[in-house]
């Protein structure tokens, strides 16, 4: 029989050509493509459970093949949630099953929403910036004016100025689509003390018919209602021919609004005149459109004067900007965003979409409600939806805040990471601080542990802003921090490789990332929710699981193969490659005294008596840190280290150099009378009390 150490040292250099020689054979294949073919179609733990095939290649993935009877078991695991840490799984020690539960996402799917929790808070944040750079853009219009309007010479350099005409506009009121150019250049050489000039002869002139206009229109509204309080009050009367009376109502109705619109129109013919004969008061331009010798096109008491009337004619936007009104805008855009469940719902709530568009820069006056569904409604992953089309930045911003899918429908958040990932990245880089830590003092360790929660809690936070692969690359602190949690070396990672691993597409597997050989840079661009373009969609779930989730267990269960196959025929190979996978999880010595071969593999690379199993835990765990650090076992070339001494320690051991003696060492993988697979479920629960030490 081959030695150990040469087994393991051949395995081990040849890592990836092994694991691709066991992915290709016969039955791994088949195995593989059912499960890939069939777990689509799970909704739920029962499902999974019920299909054999399937279940059995999760189990076997863990390593928890043992346990296909004990289904009440695996079921109480498979519906635990790992956020809490009373439930069931969280409080066993093999860490087996809690990788299991997080292999799958029954519990932990996001739920459609019309914002995250996170979208709504940066759409607040949004609005009063929004609200602020408004009022903020109107001081600076009007100090621009201000310094401006003293240089100009001729009524036509206000018009070609976009800034000052649009400023002279605005205070005056005039509508730029319904009024050319040459007509209100006219307006300004015109001096409102001549009768005989163009603001007077054009506009001013129509005031009397326009002001009789709407004093006929007034009496003829007030005559129609009260004609429906007359007609209305006579169907209450005996005898009342109440069709006639009602065809009447209806009628006068009809008047009603006529006259109405009649009265809106002629007010705002009269005050657009009213602003004209104002405009052209306010400058002191000549009849040929230039300025008598010496005198400025305005005076200083204008100058004020058109000021205030600019201020007056933006009294919406400081009153939106005030703190009164924006925290009454905020507190109903908060509970309105809840009770939303579709995009007609989000046009038909004011609350909602005019806070929303405001929040953008967006007129909810100026834009269609058709074309605001249809940007909500669009694919922001493809650049030829209609969002793109409108080549207007606000649009991507809004259609972004929301989360509807093309039919109006709410669907998930469009995040970079799903939270369950964020979560578990957190999770494992504070992990990986306090184990590099774990040389250092009480006082240090806690400094670490604080500061790593820190950095983890910032990284949580700022994922939500993340819209692409440049985006995350370009924020190196948070890259360090994934690499961390990976248990990688930032340094020796470069942005520039991470961008060939980020371009790679995951599912050829000759692509630059899957052709590494650590798995581990893979296994970062399945985490994160990227497409091949490098920007933030919403990929597909897999049944239960999602794209990291589903690479894990196939790439778990051809592991899982390689070392099976590898102990029938020698079992401390298979301890080797046990202890080299499980190494990077290795937090403190009781994860190694929990498990029994990791703890194998320890007392025969020291030679240490198997005996010492029966020593209380704590004293156990003295001996782990004596003989190792458990930071060391973050480093691959230590740990290969460690190994190659145990593949020697157990050749020597087990005679298997010269193939004297099977090692007993088998059945910690294999059913036994004493293993783990007949342990009853109080047996399991009754382990988990090893944690209180």
């Amino acid at each position: 029989m081959v030695s150990t150490y040469f087994g393991y040292n051949y395995i081990t250099r040849n890592l990836k050509q092994s694991l691709t020689r066991v992915e290709q054979q016969p039955d791994v294949a088949r195995e593989a493509a059912y499960y890939k073919a069939h777990i689509g179609k799970v909704k739920t733990v029962d499902e999974l459970m019920k299909d054999y095939r399937l279940y059995h290649y999760a189990l076997k993935a863990y390593g928890l093949e043992d346990m296909a009877y004990a289904n009440a078991f695996m079921k109480k695991v498979l519906e635990s949630d790992l956020n809490d840490a009373k439930s069931f799984v969280n409080k066993l020690v093999d860490k087996r099953y809690r990788e299991f539960a997080a292999a799958f996402s029954f519990n932990d799917a996001a739920a459609p929403v019309a914002q995250s929790d996170n979208q709504t808070d940066e759409m607040i944040g949004l609005y009063t910036a929004t609200k602020k750079s408004q009022v903020n853009a109107l001081a600076s219009d009007s100090n621009y004016y201000s310094a401006q309007i003293g240089n100009i010479s001729s009524a036509d350099a206000i018009l070609n100025n976009d800034r000052l005409r649009n400023y002279v506009y605005s205070a005056f009121g005039i509508d730029e689509s319904k009024w050319p150019p040459a007509t209100i250049s006219q307006v300004l050489r015109s001096d409102p003390s001549d009768p005989n000039s163009y603001v007077n002869t054009t506009f001013a002139s129509q005031l009397g018919g326009l002001n009789a206009a709407r004093a006929q229109a007034q009496s003829d509204a007030s005559t129609a209602n009260s004609n429906i309080a007359s007609y209305t009050a006579q169907l209450a009367q005996p005898g009342a021919n109440v069709p006639q009376l009602q065809v009447q109502i209806l009628v006068e109705k009809h008047h009603l609004e006529t006259y109405r619109n009649s009265i809106s129109s002629l007010n705002d013919q009269i005050a657009t005149i009213g602003g004209f004969v104002d405009m052209a008061g306010a400058f002191e331009f000549l009849p040929d459109g230039s300025l008598p010798a010496g005198t400025p096109a305005q005076t200083a008491a204008n100058i004020a004067l058109t000021k205030k009337r600019f201020d007056d004619s933006k009294a919406a936007v400081y009153s939106a900007a005030s703190p009164l009104s924006e925290a009454s805008a905020i507190k109903q855009f908060r509970t309105a965003i809840l009770k939303l469940n579709s995009v007609d719902a989000f046009v038909s709530t004011p609350s909602v979409y005019d806070f929303a568009l405001g929040a953008v820069g967006l007129d909810p006056k100026k834009v269609s409600q058709t074309t605001i569904k249809a940007v909500l409604e669009s694919d922001l992953g493809d650049p030829k939806s209609y969002v793109y089309t409108l080549k207007d930045n606000r649009y991507v911003q809004l259609a972004r805040a929301f989360n509807f899918d093309a039919k109006g429908n709410l669907t998930t958040p469009l995040l970079a990471q799903d939270a369950a990932e964020v979560l578990q990245i957190a999770r494992d880089y504070v992990v990986q601080a306090v184990k590099s830590a774990s040389t250092l003092s009480t006082k240090q360790q806690a400094a670490v542990r604080a500061q790593a929660a820190k950095d983890a809690t910032a990284y949580q936070e700022a994922i939500a802003g993340i819209d692409s692969v440049s985006d995350l690359l370009a924020n190196r602190p948070m890259v360090d921090l994934v690499l961390l949690a990976k248990g990688l070396n930032p340094s020796k990672v470069s942005t520039d490789f991470l961008k060939k691993i980020f371009a790679s597409d995951l599912n050829d597997p000759k692509s630059f990332a899957n052709t590494q050989s650590d798995p581990r840079f893979a296994d970062i661009v399945a985490s994160f929710n990227f497409d091949s373009k490098g920007n933030v969609a919403r990929l597909p779930m897999m049944g239960p699981q999602r794209r990291d989730q589903l690479r894990d267990t196939q790439a778990s269960y051809v592991q899982q193969s390689l070392e099976q196959q590898q102990g029938e025929t020698n079992p401390g190979v298979r301890l080797a490659l046990y202890f080299q996978r499980k190494a990077a999880d290795i937090t403190s010595p009781y994860d190694i005294l929990a498990d029994k071969a990791l703890s194998e593999v320890f007392r025969t690379t020291f030679n240490l008596p198997d005996q010492m199993a029966a020593m209380p835990i704590d004293q156990q765990a003295k001996y782990v840190d004596r003989f190792m650090k458990v930071k060391d076992l973050s480093d691959p070339a230590k740990v290969a280290k460690l190994l190659n001494r145990f593949s020697a320690m157990y050749d020597i051991k087990n005679n298997q150099s010269t193939g004297q003696a099977q090692s007993p060492l088998l059945n910690l993988f294999q059913g036994s009378s004493s293993g783990l697979s007949k342990m009853s479920e109080s047996t399991y629960l009754a382990i988990a009390k090893l944690r209180a030490h």
